[in-house]
């Protein structure tokens, strides 16, 4: 079933969770094992994140080798694992960084046969990677292209011609919006318009970056309404579990941390720090259900432990065991 489809039909808000496979070289049963656990909390919908290959620097007996390599392959793997063992729908990431028109074509393709009906089109970070493009290949340069290109698959557009008579696939397309602007955004009003022409494209719906104040939320979605964006702007949530992450969270998603989380988290105990950030993410996600959002997003990467936590804290889930 579509993201949009379980968003129409619930007559509760939903929970869904967003997570990373495992680095080169490892296997499926830490993904499994998180699965067993987040599972149980009946998410209609689970995204997988997509990696592009990206420079890698490795010190060896001679020195520092430069290498090139995707850390994290096996999206495609998890996603069909995710549909067929677990029976709750996949929203793979699809990039436009590190992958030409063609390869995404593949890869769209491959996703239909396995009968994954959710996409997530997302532009990508920089991976310090320009990878060459063969001739006769071509690439996208932004999230707006690559969601035409989802789009003219849907209308039984293809780049092959050999592909003519393929039959139009059906991805419902989500994309990402971010309440304190991208980065690369000059401000906030012009970034919500580039959603906007995104969704005037043919999306479905956003999922939104992480935030840890729900006042960016909610001014994201006046400005988006006023902007004239009426799909559904699911708010995603990360738990901070250590110290480590008041720097690492801001200066890799481009989020600012609350005065008052900040300063709890940085005189606690590190034993402490993820009952803190529990407790923040429960007062985060009681407000916004008072609000009525169609769905709350976690980002747990592939640590389950913590919303677990988050999920016993609120009864209002109960139901959903």
């Amino acid at each position: 079933m579509k993201v949009i489809e379980h968003l129409e039909l619930s007559k509760e808000p939903l929970i869904s969770f967003e997570l990373i496979p495992p680095k080169r070289g490892g296997d499926i049963k830490s993904v499994m094992a998180v699965l067993d656990e987040i599972t149980k909390f009946k998410p209609p919908f689970i995204d997988i994140t997509s990696h592009s290959a990206e420079v890698i620097y490795e010190e060896t007996s001679t020195g520092i080798r430069k290498i090139v390599k995707r850390k994290r392959p096996g999206t495609l793997g998890i996603c069909a694992l995710i549909q067929n063992k677990y029976d709750v729908d996949a929203v793979p990431h699809i990039l436009v960084k590190g992958f030409t028109r063609e390869e995404t074509e593949d890869f769209l393709i491959e996703l239909n046969y396995l009968g994954i009906d959710n996409i997530l089109a997302i532009r990508g970070d920089e991976s310090g990677y320009d990878k060459p493009i063969p001739t006769g290949r071509s690439t996208h340069q932004t999230s707006l292209d690559l969601v035409k290109q989802i789009i003219d698959m849907n209308n039984g557009k293809y780049l092959e011609d050999s592909l003519l008579d393929a039959k139009p696939t059906k991805y419902c397309v989500g994309v990402a919006g971010y309440p304190e602007k991208h980065f690369e955004a000059p401000n906030l009003k012009s970034d919500i318009r580039f959603i906007k022409k995104k969704i005037d494209a043919g999306a479905d719906y956003v999922v939104t970056q992480m935030f840890f104040d729900n006042k960016f939320y909610f001014d994201f979605i006046d400005k988006c309404r006023e902007e004239g964006i009426d799909v559904p702007i699911i708010p995603g949530l990360k738990i901070i579990t250590s110290k480590v992450q008041l720097n690492s969270i801001p200066k890799n998603f481009h989020v600012s941390i609350p005065d008052e989380c900040a300063d709890e988290i940085s005189e606690a105990k590190p034993e402490h720090v993820m009952d803190i950030g529990v407790e923040w993410t429960s007062k985060q996600v009681e407000q916004l259900l008072e609000s009525d959002v169609p769905s709350v997003h976690f980002y747990i990467m592939l640590n389950s432990q913590p919303i677990k936590k988050v999920m016993d804290k609120l009864k209002l889930f109960k139901k959903v065991y």
